[in-house]
């Protein structure tokens, strides 16, 4: 707490089933705070506006109708004058050796899903996909 003594009210709307995300909506009456965030989150006010003050220093306003964008492992510095009321969009990161595992998983996916679709494709119109045309 920086200044003033803002409270403050959140309510998680929707999980995954996984954990790894969620959309919440939070509101705050007017005070100096900074946050840390410890995953992705993004941001849309809905209410009132605020002043975020990034690590690099540079402040901004978002109002109503703003989004902003936090990675995880970023702080910021928010300033809320009187109200603010935002949804926030949550996701906890996958560690590097998860991400590279879902990308391969994922490829392989489009790949088997393409050959399936391949093969169900009747001959006449496989022809044409392989650009066969009989003139």
């Amino acid at each position: 707490m920086l200044d003033g003594d803002p409270v403050s009210r959140c309510k998680v709307l929707f999980s995954s089933a996984d954990g790894c995300a969620s959309t919440v909506i939070w509101d705050c009456t007017a005070g100096r705070f900074n946050w840390f965030y410890a995953c992705d989150e993004t941001v849309c006010v809905l209410e009132g506006d605020v002043i975020v003050t990034d690590q690099r220093g540079v402040a901004r306003r978002v109002t109503a109708g703003g989004k902003v964008y936090f990675p995880a492992g970023s702080r910021a510095e928010w300033y809320v004058e009187s109200y603010v009321r935002k949804v926030a969009f949550l996701r906890t990161p996958l560690p590097r050796p998860v991400q590279f595992a879902y990308k391969f998983m994922r490829r392989l996916k489009r790949i088997a899903t393409f050959d399936a679709r391949e093969a169900s494709v009747p001959a006449v119109m496989q022809n044409s996909l392989d650009g066969g045309f009989d003139e």
